[in-house]
């Protein structure tokens, strides 16, 4: 397929949100309370909830800018393009990238939302989730319903509490939410202790997606005190293997059999292996751990292409695998305004990438996927002929998709990836000197 020809809806995408973005959504008794934006002694801004600092790194912010200009430390405002923040910009920044639409996970308060369900008043925390809620699907969804699909998250503290806002959600139309990809480290229960099943029933019971973002554990995988940045970013992907993990092996699937996850940015070219190893362990170990499928299930692979979906940015390998794959549970993703996004490039890209696949395939993974998982049907608004990459950009011919802001990294950059990296990292004790 040609590039121009493509409809691409994203399945993760990220808001670097405005700094007014409670105003509305607060009531009045709470409003000296909600998250703020602070400017610190060195000029970053940063968003802060309480005494909690905000999940802020400059690579959330870089579209548009060459890598000669990526930083680390917390991005300004005005040093990122407009399109990051205004609904408005974003839209006119996917059109310009041929982007038809996009599900946006948060930033600042963890892909999971979990700086908002860490505070030490729960009643506080739940009025900021709602209100965070509010302000995504009403003011920044509901802005261009042919051009998002909302995404909630939900208080990590409480599974009742969670379903209930699952349901909540659910009455405005969502169908997806943002959970940890491991809420053991996050310090709440985990996957398999059966503490999150009124969260898990809820999202049944209403069709809503579990989105589980790489990274939305707050835990990186460095292997060392000094490893070199490159080593965490090369094995982030691993964050999304242990996910898989728990879930292949989770005990849920009897009590809810049309629950689904999302493997949200893990690429997919390493899953046909974990499925392959998976479905050798049961075989092999089944007599004595025990471990039982639902009826018509075997193996751990089954579990995977009937209630998990994946995606990827760019992965010609995972491409070269896809006869492997649920095809109806693959989705393609952008991550604007990531340092991983592929904008504004995302249709030229893919159709390198899928250079010798069918059309029919290539419209599931860009685009009839994401509208069928997510119950998004942007088409009732928005003529199908109006949605193709071609289409857009002539919407778009005047936006400069060069970012002409920022500035190049220093040794403060490599100094906070570090700090945030190593954090629980020890450094080996000095052993005395042999005589």
């Amino acid at each position: 397929m040609k590039a121009e020809d493509m409809i691409l809806i994203s399945v993760d995408d990220h808001i670097c949100e405005p700094a007014d973005m409670f105003d509305a959504h607060v009531p009045a008794a709470y409003k000296g309370r909600a998250p703020r934006v602070e400017t610190d002694e060195n000029g970053h801004q940063q968003w802060w909830y309480g005494e909690a600092m905000g999940r802020n790194l400059g690579l959330n912010a870089v579209a548009g800018k060459p890598p000669s200009m990526f930083n680390i430390n917390p991005s300004r405002f005005d040093e990122m393009r407009p399109g990051c923040y205004d609904v408005d910009e974003r839209v006119r920044d996917m059109s310009a990238g041929g982007q038809l639409a996009g599900l946006n996970f948060p930033n600042w308060t963890g892909f999971a939302g979990q700086v908002l369900s860490e505070g030490p008043d729960r009643d506080l925390n739940l009025v900021m989730i709602r209100a965070y809620n509010d302000w995504h699907v009403d003011e920044w969804c509901g802005s261009y319903p042919d051009r998002f699909i909302p995404c909630g998250m939900v208080p990590l503290w409480d599974a009742d509490l969670a379903a209930a806002e699952v349901r909540r959600l659910a009455a405005k139309g969502v169908r997806a939410i943002t959970f940890s990809e491991n809420p053991a480290a996050l310090g709440v229960p985990s996957m398999h202790s059966g503490f999150w099943d009124p969260l898990f029933a809820a999202c049944n019971d209403e069709g809503v997606v579990i989105c589980c973002h790489i990274g939305s554990s707050s835990k990186g995988m460095n292997t060392s005190f000094d490893a070199p940045p490159p080593v965490p970013i090369t094995l982030s992907p691993l964050s999304t293997m242990y996910t898989m993990g728990d879930l292949l092996w989770a005990d849920i699937w009897h009590r809810f059999p049309d629950l689904k996850f999302a493997l949200s940015e893990g690429d997919i070219g390493w899953i046909p292996y974990l499925l392959q190893r998976a479905d050798h362990v049961q075989r092999r170990h089944q007599g004595w751990t025990g471990h039982e499928f639902p009826a018509g299930m075997d193996l751990a692979s089954d579990i995977f292409h009937r209630h998990m979906l994946c995606c990827f940015i760019e992965d010609p390998v995972g491409v070269a695998l896809i006869d492997q794959f649920n095809i109806d549970h693959v989705c393609w993703e952008s991550d604007f305004p990531h340092s991983d996004s592929s904008w504004p490039n995302a249709p030229e890209s893919l159709e390198s990438c899928f250079a010798g696949v069918s059309d029919e395939i290539v419209d599931k993974v860009t685009h009839l996927n994401a509208m069928e998982q997510f119950g998004f049907d942007p088409f009732s608004v928005r003529p199908r002929e109006q949605c193709t990459a071609a289409a857009l950009r002539a919407e778009a011919a005047d936006v400069d998709t060069v970012t002409h802001l920022g500035h190049e990294p220093d040794d403060t950059d490599l100094a906070y990836w570090q700090a945030l990296t190593t954090r629980g990292l020890k450094p080996p004790q000095a052993q005395p000197a042999k005589s």
